[in-house]
């Protein structure tokens, strides 16, 4: 056993299965940030001008961002705070998993999937993200990585305002050919592409969500997003143009193989295009909350919860509410990542409270990581608050 492993089995042991985690903080240069994630104003271009303004905020994450050139090679990690009086004594949760995953996640876990397969984030943009999509594991596998599928929450607590353009463009309208997003593509250098012409924008809805398979061309718009999705950075633009932005042709090619840049057939060819076609896309992809269990039940506990990404194999996501004044057990089958967005208590003896104002570098007590032991033997949320509710979400691996 070596040093980190002694300082890591030490640490779950005191704090009873439960990772402590702070804020792990990540730029676009191509987009505008929405500046609702409270990372105070003054420190949204924190990492630089030429980085670009945080819009992103990654949860639980062992996933590197691919920022391209002068990307810290932490930047995306997240990191466990073995002591919040001494904010540099930290362990990268990534490299926690490798050294003791199954003190973590579980062995049946770290035996079929190697590690946590999961990426999720808070995403917040004044404008919105230009239409693209994430490859399947076949084309992703071309260029070495995974296939991404993604789904989104838009929390209700976080959407106090909505932005320049609260709708979200999905897929193609029926009719769509492949010709005519070839066409799109070939006058990527002639302003504005037109590829929105073929496809239909959505009215977002705080509260609900919507689930996205690979393939699926999407513009997401200006709420707020809570989005979980399969551990990869995969992706291609398809939209030459946003709010008067332009998108360099190496976001359509990043990942494509080197051979296949220039062929258009290719590139056409990563999007599914049955799903894009599918006439009754929202009955298929979006999501209403689902209570786990009956409203009265949890009532008379003291809290409720709800399904809110669900649908996917790769992860599933809930939102759990504790009422005021209210103490519950609450048990899982599996390890997660928690982050509270609403109120505050404790979780078991740690503080949990969601933070008015954020600065970079600051250490939170809003956002947790609990084992699989853990998760099954139960942790006790309590609402120190009598008047307002304490609100978590949970992000889930897969199965």
């Amino acid at each position: 056993m070596n040093r980190k492993q002694k300082i890591l089995k030490e640490y779950l042991k005191a704090n009873d299965g439960i990772l402590h985690l702070s804020p792990t903080w990540v730029p676009r240069a191509f987009l505008n940030p929405g500046r609702r994630l409270k990372l105070v104003n003054s420190d949204i271009y924190a990492l630089g001008k030429n980085r670009g303004g945080i819009d992103e905020r990654w949860l639980a994450s062992t996933t590197i961002a691919d920022n391209g050139p002068g990307t810290p090679e932490d930047e995306g990690l997240s990191y466990i705070i073995i002591d919040p009086k001494s904010p540099k004594n930290r362990i990268l949760l990534k490299e926690a998993i490798d050294l003791i995953g199954d003190q973590i996640l579980g062995k049946h876990i770290i035996e079929k999937h190697k590690g946590w397969m999961v990426l999720t984030k808070f995403f917040d943009n004044m404008n919105p993200i230009p239409f693209h999509l994430h490859q399947d594991d076949i084309k992703a596998k071309d260029v070495g990585r995974l296939g991404k599928p993604e789904a989104y929450y838009f929390p209700e607590q976080l959407n106090f305002t909505y932005n320049n353009f609260p709708y979200t463009f999905f897929g193609f309208v029926p009719g769509t050919t492949r010709e005519d997003i070839k066409k799109c593509l070939a006058n990527w250098n002639q302003g504005d592409n037109g590829i929105l012409n073929f496809s239909k924008a959505y009215a977002l809805q705080p509260g609900t969500g919507w689930s996205i398979p690979p393939g699926i061309l999407h513009a997401p718009g200006t709420l707020v997003t809570y989005e979980i999705q399969k551990a990869s950075d995969v992706f291609a633009m398809f939209q030459s143009l946003v709010t008067g932005n332009s998108i360099e042709w190496n976001l359509v090619i990043k990942d494509v193989p080197q051979d296949k840049q220039e062929n258009l057939d290719y590139i056409v060819d990563l999007i599914d295009w049955e799903a894009n076609l599918d006439p009754n896309f929202k009955e298929h992809h979006f999501c209403a909350p689902k209570p786990v269990k009956k409203i009265e039940e949890m009532h008379a506990i003291g809290y409720e919860e709800h399904n809110i990404i669900y649908g996917m194999e790769e992860f599933s996501g809930k939102r759990l509410t504790v009422f005021p004044g209210q103490s519950i057990v609450n048990k899982e089958n599996a390890a997660y990542g928690l982050i509270a967005i609403q109120g505050y208590g404790t979780i078991d003896k740690l503080p949990l409270e969601t933070p008015t104002q954020i600065r970079y570098g600051e250490i939170t007590n809003d956002e947790y990581f609990i084992s699989h032991e853990k998760a099954k033997a139960g942790v006790n949320f309590t609402n120190l608050s009598k008047t307002e509710n304490l609100v978590i979400l949970k992000h889930f691996g897969p199965n």
